[in-house]
């Protein structure tokens, strides 16, 4: 038995794009922008849907997407779970599990990262 939650949407730009798409984003959801401590990559707009990360992840290189992370109290379980759903795992890197999902969306499954919220709105799974 393990626990997993939708947890964060990324907004994956290139490098060269993220300030300006961290402004446009935090304008477009009425949020703030807060540099997440430790991860440069990453700039936070907190507020922007309670209960949920949504950041603007730099890529140093790839394309413009969207990419969720899928939270969990037990990586293997969960990748296992949702690879008998029909995605594919693409790497693995620090912990953390990229995978293709059927129609191309990639998402990721990393440790739990918000532990008041993953108790709070985690699903059960068997």
């Amino acid at each position: 038995m393990h626990r997993s939650r939708f947890s964060t949407l990324l907004i994956d730009v290139p490098a060269a794009d993220a300030p300006s798409a961290a402004g446009f984003w935090s304008q477009a959801l009425g949020t703030g922008t807060e540099p997440e401590p430790g991860e440069p990559q990453f700039v936070s707009l907190p507020g922007a849907f309670p209960g949920l990360v949504v950041a603007v992840q730099a890529l140093q290189d790839g394309e413009p997407r969207f990419h969720v992370d899928v939270e969990t109290d037990d990586v293997d379980a969960e990748v296992r779970r949702l690879v008998g759903l029909g995605v594919v795992e693409v790497s693995a890197w620090q912990g953390c599990r990229t995978l293709r999902a059927p129609g191309g969306h990639l998402l990721c499954v990393i440790p739990v990262h918000d532990p008041a919220g993953f108790a709070a709105h985690a699903t059960v799974w068997a």
